[in-house]
């Protein structure tokens, strides 16, 4: 199984729109990647702060699809990249790290 993360750091006057995100970006990406065979899931994380012991989060978001394979993800992605890599303005400044893992351990 291959995670594909999409990782927003921190950055100096960012934004970023969790409401846009969450409930119109997100559910189009849904829509258009989960119709592949090989979908496992999607996961989205928010960053959190915490006063006491203070621990601050170094990221403002984390998504991360889940597929059977990279060669799946990428066929699912690629007729619809442009249109959601072009959406992500819609909710944010900051340009998305992207890591690619294999997933070795998952319960």
């Amino acid at each position: 199984m291959f995670n594909i993360s999409s990782i927003y750091p921190k950055k100096e006057n960012y934004k970023f729109d969790f409401d846009y995100y969450l409930n119109t970006h997100m559910p189009m990406s849904i829509e258009r990647l989960s119709k592949a065979k090989g979908f496992k899931g999607v996961s989205i994380e928010r960053g959190i702060e915490i006063d006491e012991p203070k621990i601050k989060s170094t990221y403002v978001a984390m998504c991360h699809y889940y597929f059977d394979s990279l060669e799946i993800f990428m066929a699912a992605l690629t007729p619809h990249a442009e249109e959601l890599q072009g959406d992500i303005a819609n909710c944010t400044n900051i340009e998305p790290i992207i890591q690619i893992n294999e997933v070795q351990i998952s319960k």
